[in-house]
This record gives structure tokens, sequence and C-alpha cells, in this order.
């Protein structure tokens, strides 16, 4: 038997919170994951990811926890970026920047490696190195260690994310689109043996704007003036793939998970 990966969307507010600690347990003993990674840059509040966040998501059973452009919203993950090993910043910020962009994780008897990579369109705040050259510089050391590689692509538009797919095809075992937090249905494995899919989803409300309170989103468009966002606490689901890759590193499957979650503090 290879190993299961679930991989999921990106965790928005407390209501993403909220989902993970109600039903991420159940839900990794149903599909019998080795290793959960989840996108965790919006779950404080939305917007970015604070230290206790993570501390408490970690606890809560998510072994790797990736990052995107808002990865130092939140000026305690500045310190605690490089502490935390279940933590990822994109590999493609400066070296001095403090964490790590890839790390290696043992699962059973197997290593496997999480790469987080940025992408540069529609990024108006971060203006980060190419990821498509740094892949494979990064890679060069990664297969001395292990083939199975998953990389978590945070990118902004479906054009950037499908050329990475073809750019990694044969080169990872998967790569995991983030970002837009609409979970998208173009979940494959590539004739290289790589899985992607171009996004799969978040962790929240599914009757939001993307994880948010829809009311205050639409009167941010209308007026044009700035107001903190809500959270939304309508149809909570855990969004996400599970991915399942042979011992050579090569995926078999790779199926999407739509997982409804009752109950939430709505006040």
């Amino acid at each position: 038997m290879g190993i299961r990966i679930l991989c999921l969307g990106e965790i928005v507010g407390k209501p993403g919170v909220y989902c993970i600690k109600t039903a991420l347990k159940q839900l990794r003993e149903d599909h019998q994951a080795d290793l959960v990674i989840a996108n965790g840059e919006g779950a404080t509040g939305g917007f970015g990811l604070g230290k206790n966040h993570s501390v408490y998501l970690h606890k809560l059973g998510i072994d790797v926890i990736t990052t995107g452009e808002k990865s130092f919203f939140k000026k305690d993950m500045v310190g605690h970026m490089g502490k935390a090993s279940y933590m990822l910043r994109p590999a493609n910020y400066p070296p001095s920047v403090p964490g790590r962009g890839w790390r290696t994780y043992t699962v059973g008897e197997h290593t496997v490696a999480v790469i987080n990579l940025l992408g540069q369109s529609d990024f108006s705040r971060v203006h980060l190195s190419n990821p498509f050259s740094l892949l494979p510089n990064l890679l060069e050391r990664i297969n001395e260690i292990t083939p199975l590689v998953i990389l978590q692509f945070h990118a902004a538009t479906t054009a950037e994310k499908n050329a990475m797919f073809f750019h990694a095809d044969g080169k990872v075992s998967a790569v995991i689109g983030t970002h837009s937090k609409a979970i998208t249905a173009d979940a494959r494995v590539f004739p290289g043996g790589t899985a992607v899919i171009t996004d799969n989803g978040r962790c929240g409300s599914t009757g939001s704007v993307g994880g948010l309170e829809p009311a205050v989103e639409i009167r941010k468009h209308l007026t044009q003036v700035p107001e903190r966002s809500e959270d939304a606490w309508d149809q909570l689901e855990i969004q996400g793939v599970l991915v399942e890759i042979n011992h050579q590193g090569k995926a078999e499957k790779i199926e999407t998970l739509r997982v409804p979650v009752e109950g939430g503090d709505t006040e």
C-alpha cells in the first residue's frame, strides 16, 4: 500500500478552525490519511495566521501548515515561523527570511517532502523569485532524500497554476493549487504520474464570499471604503483532496472531498 496524503483547502477564520476541530479527526480516520497538509494563512480573521492559531491547528492534527502571500501578516509569525517544524512559508522568499520553504516529514517507513511556492501573478504586496526556475534547484537536493514530493503552489491565476502542472509533471508526486478558496473540478493525474488540482477549496463557510460574511464584502465593492471583514458561518464544510502515492513517488489517484460540518458559533 502506498502513502495517502490529505491536502485541505485554506482555513478561513473561526469557522474554518471550528471545522478542523470538529471533523478532522474522523475525516483522517475514515480515509486512513498518513499525512495532513493544510493552507492556514486565512485562519486568523481571514487574513494571515497568528502563532496561537498555528499551534492550535497543529495540535488538532494538521501535520504541515503552508502559507502564501500573507505569510507574515501577523507580526508574531515572524519569530515563530523558523521555530515551528510544521510551518512552511514559500520557498521563493529571500533566503534571509525566517522559516523554511520545504521540509521532510517521516510517514511510517517513508519520507515525504513538502514544498511551498508562491506564484508571481497578481500579488502586489510581495515580489518573490521565479518559482519555475527555483523548483528544479530544490528538487536536486530533495530527490537525494526522497521521491515522494508534494508541491503546494499558492497562486492567483489558473494559467500560472496550470503552467506549473506541466512544468512539474513527472518531477513531483502532486501539485496542489491554493489561494482562490474555491474548489475546482479538474483533479486528475498527469501522464508523468503527478496528481494536480487548480484549487483545493477552503475549510469554513461555503455560504459566503471566500469564507467571509457576504454583506460586508458587497458593501466594500459598493462604497470602496475599507472595513473589517467578518466571519461567515453558513454551510460549513471541510474541502480538500486525498492523494494516493506509490513508493516510487508516482500518484495513483486523486479525489476531491467535501465534508459538511454541523453546528458552529454564529454569534
